[in-house]
């Protein structure tokens, strides 16, 4: 996803002169192609993600199109006043792009693990909230949110996510990209694990339950016509991501149904249990220790239709 994230933004450069890339002090290599193009439109911020925010507002209220990247806790956590009150409050054009989000990082511990951000960021008023599935997904998210010109969040994974889209889907913010068709349940999932919940799919078509299967790419705003026509005629609808339960793509969900009155007894939210992983392993071993396997998943969807 990064190497599709920089090569978006390097294309993109030409076609918006007004673009800024703003880095903490990680993937000076990575834009190389980009600091070719666009020499006097890089700047590394260094260790400085606050900062690095405030410089973004500046830019954005100087008529530019700034992005910030760096890895996912240190551009969301770690800044969240400033992108809450530089950048949202204003309502300035400025993308705060988070990289090895989720467990991509799984290894380097609960520092790098980020299960909190879509329910940090998703809070804030004005600020657009994607999570694209694949590389395909997210250069069309980048060129969306330039159009945009709105405070937006993008959350990637790191690298080596397999690619699903074999050609562009019409990708539209606040709009769900419907990949297969189910008569029983609806898989929702978020972000990278599009690809898991394709297998999962799989899986449960094999024993008999009809799966579909949506890239819910959008968490802030939802895609209300997408989750109406499925809450009126699913049996279940589940909603995947690898993200902490509280506050995210689930939550955001169980909030609209509460609101448009649906029964929500059709939601299945499937995600991060209300706990740091203090074990060390690679993202399939953490997602497993947190059900997030398309195993694990499949098994609980198949316990759930009745």
């Amino acid at each position: 996803m990064r190497n599709a994230f920089a090569e978006a933004v390097t294309v993109l450069g030409d076609e918006f002169p007004e673009l800024v890339m703003l880095a903490g002090d990680i993937g000076n290599r990575l834009f190389d192609r980009f600091k070719d193009k666009h020499p006097n439109r890089f700047y590394n911020c260094g260790v400085a993600e606050s900062n690095m925010t405030g410089v973004a507002s500046g830019l954005a209220s100087s008529g530019f199109r700034p992005i910030t990247y760096t890895i996912t806790t240190f551009n969301t956590v770690r800044c969240l006043e400033q992108i809450r009150l530089d950048i949202c409050y204003p309502n300035l054009p400025a993308i705060v792009v988070g990289t090895g989000a989720g467990l991509s990082y799984a290894g380097l511990g609960a520092t790098h693990h980020s299960m909190e951000d879509i329910a940090l960021l998703r809070l804030l008023p004005n600020m657009h909230v994607i999570c694209p599935a694949d590389a395909v997904e997210v250069r069309l998210a980048v060129r969306e949110a330039l159009i945009l010109a709105r405070p937006t969040y993008i959350r990637l994974g790191k690298k080596g996510e397999p690619v699903v889209h074999t050609r562009d889907p019409d990708f539209e913010i606040g709009r769900g990209i419907r990949l297969r068709q189910g008569s029983d349940v609806t898989i929702l999932s978020v972000g990278n694990m599009l690809s898991v919940s394709l297998e999962a799919s799989d899986m449960l078509e094999k024993s008999g339950v009809s799966a579909g299967v949506v890239s819910l790419h959008t968490v802030k705003p939802l895609d209300e016509e997408l989750l109406t026509e499925l809450f009126a005629g699913q049996k279940l609808v589940v909603v995947v991501e690898e993200h902490g339960l509280a506050g995210g793509a689930g939550s955001a969900v169980l909030e609209w149904g509460s609101a448009k009155r649906v029964d929500l007894r059709k939601l299945l939210c499937i995600g991060g249990e209300d706990r740091f992983l203090t074990a060390c392993g690679n993202q399939r071993e953490a997602r497993s220790q947190l059900g997030l396997t398309s195993e694990q998943i499949a098994k609980r969807i198949a316990g759930c239709i009745v």
